[in-house]
Formats: structure tokens, C-alpha cells, sequence
């Protein structure tokens, strides 16, 4: 039931996770369409507002230039029938300004090719215009009034101020018709934007109501299911209870189990052991009856019975004793495991860097046999944890990385430590031998060892280091090459808790 729950628990938030995703995504896109919308909506707006001030100016430019013109024609006109200096200077005046108003609209208009055609011919009007003008105030000037009168009046001097009029008023239609163009782009870019926000909006109301159901679904089957696991809680502890009741009987029936075989092995064992020190006892006396033999009547001696009693039954007497010491030490090594396993663990806080000191002074004449060092690199970090059980797991390991140091180069074991959160990892790194990657398990398994033999043991040290490192509820393994050295790596609990509150 609890696998099941956590599995449609574990399914249903994926599907609620990837909902939530991609309504948010739905909404970050609508967010993004109405600025951009906005962002266009603006920079249309500012043109549109550029375009406006751009069509007064030229409709303004328009209209100065027609008034000079106009003022010019009529203060010329008075100079001509009064001949006064003030009408003159007048003229003057308006017609210095003329040129400059000309430059302007030219220059307002110079991105639109109707009104450089409009410019170009307006200039040439207002050109042949002053000329006339001229021609008739010089006649003035010389005291030929009624030439000069006469000359006005056979000029087309009206028809050029209506053609200059009819193009004032053209250009001034050609601003308002792109003023109108533009109007209606304003126009259309303003529905657009309004569009998008709508339609951004909808989105956004829909992501947010689906995102809001969705949530609410979601809350409803946690509610569901946090009242299926309360249920579960309250039934789990018991049920932890019993099973690591039974786990610690049957670990119990194990230890007991292993103590009874090793004892019950012993026994005969003793017998053997016995016997063969009889049947070396026997063996030197038979020896000692065939070398008499051998002087008195060395014909009854067969070549057999000298090979039996000098050779053969000394040879198996051997192998038979040195079976038997190998069987008693790996009795004592599954007896050590036993009591060790039976023994109360005591947590208690433990300086490391006092117990590696401690654990290098007595490996000292070892490790100076080897020529090799022993350095702590930093400090350790302290633990609380059963002082036993880490002194033996770092003798172990350390008095292992000096029996396994490569005799070719000078050899080194660093100690170092670290604290990750509530544990603890400790490393013991050599210059070894190393250890083939293949072997990296199996050489903490109980009589299994890894590479040429030429060290005493049983290939029990590792085993009992990871049998204890799991009993003080840490885990070990080791990182190695050959002939590059072995880096075994132990965690361990920052504080172990003590088995007598456990049990409380």
C-alpha cells in the first residue's frame, strides 16, 4: 500500500509539475506578446507625434513663405504708385527673408518627392518673380515712374501669385495626406495593441484559472494522501519495532550459531591437533627403530619403509599440522567475529588525531622497517562513536597500507578527514601495491584476499573492518589501481547513538 501511494503520489506531482510548467510558460509568452505590443504600440505612437509636429512645421513653413511673398508684392506695389524710401524698405526686408524661408521647407521636405517637385518649381516662380520686381523698382529708382507703372501692368505678376498660391495650397494638401495615412496607421496599431491585450488577458485569466483548479486538485488528492500516510505512520513505528526486533534476534542466532559451530570445531580439531602430535612422537621412534636397524641388519630395511618413515609420514605429519593451525586461527578469527558482534557497543566523543598518534606509535618500528611515513593532513574531525571499534578499524586499515607498501619507492600514508553535515568521512590514501579494480569488493569479504600473497593473514582484517564500520552505521570502500596505491574511504555518523536509549 505505502509503495503504491508513494508511486501515484510520485505520478500525479510529475503531471501537476509539468501542468504548472507549461501554464506558466502560456502566461510568460502572454506577458511577452503585450509588452512587445505595448513596446510597438509606443514607438508607433512617438513617429505618429514626430510625423504630426513634422506636418505643422511645413504647413507653418508654407504659410511664412506665402506671407513674405504677399507682403513683398504689396510693399512693392506701393513703392511703385508712391515711390516713398518706407515702401522700399519694406520690400527689402521681405525679400532677404524669402530665400531663407524657401531653404526651410526644402529642407522639411527633402524626404518627399512631390514636395521637392512643388520646391523646385515654387523656387523658379518666386526667382522670376524678384526679377520683375526688380526690374520695375529700378525703373523708380531712375525717376521713370510711369514706365515702371506700365511695365507692372503688362507683367503676368497675378498669375504667378496664383500659381504660388495653388502650390502653397498643394503642399500644404500633400502634409495633411500623409498626415491622413498616418492617422489611419496610428489608428490601426492602436487596435492592434488593444487586440493583443485582450487576448493576452484571456490567456492569462485561463492560465490562471486552470493553474488555480489544477492546484486545487492537487491540494485535494495531498490532503487525501496525507491522511493515507498518517494512517500508515501511526501502524509503522510499531512495525519498525518488530521488525528490527526480529532482525536483531535472528543477528543474535547467527552470532550464537557461529560461536556453537566454532566451539563444536574445536573440538575435534583438538583431537587432530592431539593425535598428530602422537603420530610425530610415533614417527621419531620409528625413525629411530630403522636407523638401528639400518647398523645391526641393514638387509631387513626396505627402501620403502626408509622413504615411509623419514620422508613420507614426516612430509604429511607437516601438511596435516599445518592444515590444522590454519583451521585453529580461522576459528579464532569467526570466534573474534562473534564476540565482537556480542559486544556493547559505548559511544563516547574520540579525538581521531590523539588515536592515529597513538595508532602510529605502535606501528612505529613497522613503519620504519619500511621506510615510510605517517602523516594527519589538517586536523580530523572528532566523532562520538565506540572507541574500540574505530581504534581497531584504523589500526587495521593503517597497519595494512604499511604491510602493502611497494618496496621500489619510499612509501606514505596520509590520514585525512572531513565533516559533511552529519557524518563524517575519514581517508586512508598509500603509495601501495593498489589494488586491481575487479578486487575492490571481494577483498572485504570474509577469507578472500587480493594480489601476490607474500603477507601473513587470513584475509579476515577487511571483513571485520566493514563489519564493524556497519555496526557503528557507517559504510567503507576503497579507490584503487594497481600500482598506484589504495585510497580506503570510511563514513561514519557524527554521533553515534547510544544502544541504551534505543532500547529505552
Amino acid at each position: 500500500m505505502f509503495r503504491a501511494l508513494v508511486r501515484r503520489l510520485g505520478v500525479r506531482e510529475a503531471l501537476v509539475g509539468r501542468a504548472l510548467i507549461a501554464f506558466m510558460a502560456i502566461g510568460f509568452l502572454s506577458l511577452l506578446a503585450a509588452g512587445y505590443a505595448a513596446y510597438r504600440s509606443t514607438t508607433q505612437n512617438e513617429q505618429h507625434s514626430q510625423a504630426v509636429n513634422h506636418t505643422y512645421e511645413v504647413e507653418i513653413a508654407i504659410d511664412q513663405a506665402s506671407i513674405l511673398i504677399e507682403q513683398g508684392e504689396t510693399s512693392r506695389r506701393g513703392y511703385l504708385i508712391t515711390a516713398q524710401p518706407s515702401y522700399f524698405d519694406t520690400y527689402a526686408t521681405v525679400a532677404a527673408k524669402v530665400p531663407a524661408a524657401l531653404t526651410r521647407i526644402a529642407t522639411l521636405t527633402a524626404d518627399n518627392p512631390r514636395q521637392r517637385a512643388n520646391i523646385a518649381r515654387l523656387t523658379l516662380i518666386v526667382a522670376d518673380l524678384k526679377a520683375q520686381r526688380d526690374r520695375t523698382i529700378a525703373l523708380v529708382k531712375e525717376g521713370r515712374q510711369a514706365e515702371a507703372l506700365r511695365v507692372f501692368g503688362e507683367e503676368t505678376a497675378a498669375r504667378r501669385m496664383r500659381n504660388i498660391r495653388e502650390l502653397g495650397s498643394a503642399m500644404g494638401d500633400e502634409e495633411r495626406r500623409l498626415l491622413a495615412i498616418r492617422d489611419a496607421e496610428q489608428r490601426e496599431s492602436l487596435r492592434t495593441f488593444y487586440g493583443t491585450l485582450i487576448v493576452a488577458a484571456i490567456l492569462l485569466l485561463l492560465v490562471a484559472i486552470a493553474s488555480l483548479l489544477t492546484v486545487l486538485r492537487y491540494t485535494r488528492d495531498l490532503a487525501a494522501s496525507r491522511d493515507v500516510l498518517r494512517d500508515f505512520a501511526d501502524s509503522l513505528e510499531g512495525l519498525v519495532n518488530e521488525r528490527t526486533a526480529d532482525l536483531s534476534r535472528a543477528n543474535e542466532e547467527i552470532q550464537r550459531f557461529a560461536y556453537i559451530v566454532s566451539h563444536d570445531l574445536r573440538s575435534p580439531l583438538v583431537n587432530v591437533m592431539g593425535f598428530t602430535a602422537e603420530l610425530d612422537a610415533a614417527t621419531a621412534a620409528i625413525t629411530d627403530l630403522i636407523d638401528r636397524a639400518e647398523e645391526k641388519a641393514p638387509d631387513i630395511v626396505t627402501e620403502e619403509a626408509r622413504l615411509a618413515a623419514r620422508e613420507d609420514l614426516p612430509e604429511a605429519i607437516r601438511f596435516i599440522r599445518t592444515s590444522t593451525q590454519k583451521m585453529d586461527r580461522l576459528i579464532n578469527a569467526i570466534l573474534k567475529l562473534s564476540r565482537e558482534g556480542r559486544r556493547l557497543i559505548a559511544p563516547e566523543p574520540l579525538d581521531l588525531n590523539a588515536m592515529v598518534d597513538a595508532i602510529g606509535g605502535s606501528l612505529k618500528h613497522l613503519i620504519d622497517d619500511r621506510g615510510a611515513t605517517l602523516n594527519v593532513e589538517g586536523s580530523l574531525p572528532p566523532i562520538t562513536s565506540d572507541r574500540l571499534a574505530v581504534e581497531q578499524i584504523f589500526s587495521n586499515l593503517i597497519e595494512n597500507a604499511v604491510k602493502y607498501l611497494d618496496p621500489k619507492r619510499p612509501g606514505w600514508i596520509i590520514v585525512r578527514g572531513k565533516r559533511e553535515g552529519v557524518r563524517v568521512t575519514y581517508e586512508i590514501e598509500d603509495n601501495g601495491r593498489g589494488i586491481a579494480p575487479g578486487d575492490h569488493q571481494r577483498v572485504f569479504d570474509l577469507f578472500r584476499r587480493s594480489g601476490h600473497q607474500d603477507q601473513p593473514g587470513e584475509g579476515i582484517g577487511l571483513a571485520h573492518v566493514r563489519a564493524l564500520a556497519y555496526r557503528l552505521g557507517g559504510v567503507i570502500d576503497v579507490a584503487s589501481d594497481l600500482g598506484k596505491g589504495a585510497t580506503f574511504r570510511l563514513t561514519l555518523p557524527l554521533t553515534l547513538a547510544d544502544p541504551q536509549d534505543n532500547r529505552s
